[in-house]
């Protein structure tokens, strides 16, 4: 497997993310001007994209905001998503990173839970369905 880094939305990235958020999981609008902000990771098996995910810095915030992970169906459960997500967190920590914020699906938060992240307050409605923000402090990056 090889982990590829955008500064773009690339073609891979897209079809991956519609074909979980918006085929599978009935999110309507699913792409949104983050992606012009955001370092988008890939994950590939060979030539074919598995799993992805996106990350900014929130200046509002001085934190780094994580997007949804998106794992191929075929490809879940073996680990996919914990792999994108430490690649993502180790760039963001090699930039100066202290600290990355994201908010969860309900359902997935037990998944960030054991990657290191905090919830922070109660769940709340948003894009469909309920939602919790969480945190994770990373060590050796810059406050």
């Amino acid at each position: 497997m090889i982990t590829k880094s955008y500064n773009y939305l690339p073609q891979e990235a897209s079809f991956l993310r519609e074909s979980i958020f918006v085929k599978e999981q009935g999110f309507i609008d699913e792409f949104d001007d983050l992606d012009d902000i955001s370092t988008h990771l890939v994950l590939f098996e060979g030539e074919a994209p598995i799993a992805t995910c996106r990350y900014y810095f929130d200046r509002e915030k001085s934190a780094y905001a994580m997007g949804r992970i998106a794992v191929d169906k075929a490809y879940r459960g073996k680990n996919i998503g914990a792999h994108i997500l430490e690649e993502a967190e180790e760039q963001i920590r090699l930039a100066g990173g202290r600290k990355i914020y994201l908010s969860a699906q309900v359902r997935a938060a037990g998944f960030y839970e054991k990657q290191g992240y905090v919830t922070s307050g109660e769940p709340y409605y948003d894009e469909y369905c309920l939602h919790v923000l969480m945190y994770k402090q990373l060590e050796g990056g810059d406050e």
